[in-house]
């Protein structure tokens, strides 16, 4: 059974125009995809595609239009502590020390102290961050921060891990050291994970596999497995890799007809209002030579 299944989700926005009026902006039009326990899946796709709406959707934070998502076979009816959230902001409450971070979300389910901090301090530990129990997040690099919102997930013992973006605002070398650190932690704890993305690199480096949405609303174009070894992924050189090289290749092109897709509808978007600026201009211009022309 898939840990994770979607069935024909869809999904669309009400943004409000002045006054009552609203337009609907459809984001998902029947995603299909299915996560098997323990797999890291990776989604990549042009910008406003819908990725983060769908990650959402896996977290309970809202409900689809149409189609149903499901957990071991059981629909998703809300958040629930099954499912951890990265999000690409760390969100660390600043008045709390890096154990006080990691430990509130156990404060709601285990009352005993003593027990509270030793789970911190282990994944704590397994994030890299032993000896910075103490510090606060001012304290703390951007990197580290994450590490911080890594080990506050992990430390609810969820079974599937969200991750949306949780690199993006870091510079590239603190990315690849922590992009090493998530896929050893995930596979040494053994979760499911659902991870966002705009890097393809990212995504071969990563996954087990990578699924490419269209452009909005979108729709799971193809989903690719990607055939790296344990070993290889271990390698300084894995980006030198046949099988790394071979994959990023297929994900542009299938990536690149996406965005070039979404580049055509903006182009037209623009021409349009080009064109409806001219008419309004020659209309402007017939109405002050009427004006002009009746004061005579």
């Amino acid at each position: 059974m898939a840990k994770i299944r979607a069935d024909n989700v869809k999904k669309t926005f009400k943004i409000k125009k002045e006054g009552n009026e609203f337009d609907e902006l459809p984001a998902l039009a029947g995603v299909n995809l299915e996560i098997d326990p323990g797999e890291f899946m990776v989604i990549v796709g042009p910008s406003g595609c819908g990725k983060s709406t769908f990650l959402d959707l896996v977290g309970g934070l809202t409900h689809p239009d149409e189609g149903t998502i499901a957990i071991d076979g059981k629909p998703i009816t809300g958040p629930s502590r099954d499912r951890a959230i990265v999000f690409q902001q760390n969100a660390l409450f600043p008045w709390r020390t890096t154990l006080g971070n990691v430990e509130f979300g156990l404060e709601s389910i285990n009352p005993d102290q003593d027990e509270r901090r030793e789970i911190a301090l282990d994944y704590l530990s397994l994030v890299g961050l032993s000896g910075y129990h103490n510090h606060y997040p001012h304290q703390l690099s951007g990197g580290m921060k994450q590490r911080v919102s890594i080990a506050r997930a992990l430390a609810l013992n969820p079974s599937i891990m969200l991750m949306d973006e949780p690199l993006a605002a870091l510079d590239a070398q603190t990315r690849e050291f922590l992009q090493r650190d998530i896929l050893r932690i995930s596979k040494e704890s053994r979760k499911t994970v659902l991870f966002i993305t705009h890097s393809i690199d990212e995504a071969v480096f990563l996954g087990d596999k990578v699924a490419v949405m269209s452009a909005r609303p979108g729709v799971i174009k193809r989903v690719v497995d990607i055939p790296l070894t344990a070993e290889e992924r271990a390698s300084d050189d894995v980006v030198a890799a046949t099988e790394f090289v071979q994959s990023r290749q297929l994900l542009w092109r299938l990536l690149k007809e996406e965005v070039v897709k979404v580049e055509e509808a903006q182009s037209n978007i623009h021409a349009e209002d080009h064109s409806n600026s001219l008419l309004l201009d020659k209309k402007t211009g017939l109405i002050n030579s009427v004006r002009a022309f009746a004061r005579i």
